[in-house]
């Protein structure tokens, strides 16, 4: 079987294929190419379709269960120098965690001659979360996720580091800046709370969903609550690992009564429920029997 390889864009070859064969999966046709282009010889930059803006090929498709023939055009789209999704999180996640103690360990560097330590217990409190859940983050990069992809666009590095860092900054600056003042001892009591059970949520979901996929596929199986009670969420959304993540920044803005972390919120959840409804959509045509739940909040969205 003969195959022509063709830039999706503009239609204009890239490289003919010889001799194949329909047992060969799309994932070979890729290492052919990287063989005759040196510039693609990272397969994971590459992306083949059918149609010049159909969804991409999955690596282990074949091509006789795809119908092709010989004389059969692929269309081919480059997605860029790619970049490990494990040293993206690292580098996403680590950021806020230096920039942030930065502005809590060494305030004079940025407010000038300030005492050593704030006498707000809600700032080391906050120091004491936000610590948390990026360590944790690290962690489960590290330890937990189980990634479907190995690799991202590198832009996104620059675009996520920017973006986490950025807000670290921000939030950090404002929480130890001198002239902070803090809420009620209730109101930072009630929003710890809050935090906490969302973090351990939010980690309880993310166990179980690496449990779904064994380790070195990309298995996708449908989500259901298992024994511990957090896990319940699923029963609720598709996506609960984001509605403990919106929980743990909201529980964080009430406990600090800081704008800044309003507004830190309100970005992630527009993310993530752009996120959620898409892989919410992607659960429903994958699965006939998924059942009836909403992406990311509970009865809403």
């Amino acid at each position: 079987m003969d195959l022509e390889i063709v830039h999706a864009r503009s239609n204009k070859p890239l490289v003919s294929l010889n001799d194949q064969v329909e047992t060969n999966t799309i994932g070979e046709i890729k290492k052919s190419i990287a063989c005759k282009k040196a510039k693609y010889r990272d397969v994971n930059r590459q992306e083949l379709r059918l149609e010049p803006k159909g969804k991409a090929l999955k690596d282990e498709d074949t091509l006789g269960a795809l119908g092709l023939n010989t004389g059969a055009m692929l269309y081919f789209k480059d997605r860029g120098m790619q970049i490990g999704w494990i040293t993206v999180f690292l580098c996403e996640y680590a950021g806020p965690l230096f920039v942030y103690l930065w502005f809590y360990r060494r305030p004079w560097l940025a407010y000038g001659e300030v005492p050593a330590e704030s006498s707000e217990q809600v700032v080391h409190i906050a120091a004491a979360c936000w610590s948390f859940h990026y360590a944790k983050r690290i962690l489960e990069t590290l330890f937990v996720h189980r990634f479907s992809n190995a690799t991202m666009p590198i832009k996104n590095l620059f675009k996520n580091c920017s973006y986490y860092w950025g807000f670290a900054a921000y939030i950090g600056y404002h929480i130890n800046h001198p002239l902070y003042t803090a809420p009620s001892l209730n109101q930072m009591y009630g929003g710890l709370a809050g935090f906490i059970l969302c973090e351990l949520g939010n980690f309880s979901i993310h166990v179980l969903l690496r449990n779904l996929r064994p380790a070195g596929s990309k298995v996708r199986k449908i989500p259901y609550p298992g024994f511990n009670p957090l896990t319940w969420m699923f029963g609720l959304v598709s996506c609960p690992n984001y509605t403990y993540e919106f929980g743990a920044w909201t529980s964080f803005a009430l406990m600090t009564q800081c704008l800044p972390v309003g507004f830190f919120t309100l970005a992630g959840l527009y993310q993530m429920s752009v996120w959620a409804i898409g892989k919410h959509r992607n659960y429903k045509k994958e699965f006939k029997d998924y059942p009836k739940r909403k992406a990311i909040i509970p009865f809403l969205l």
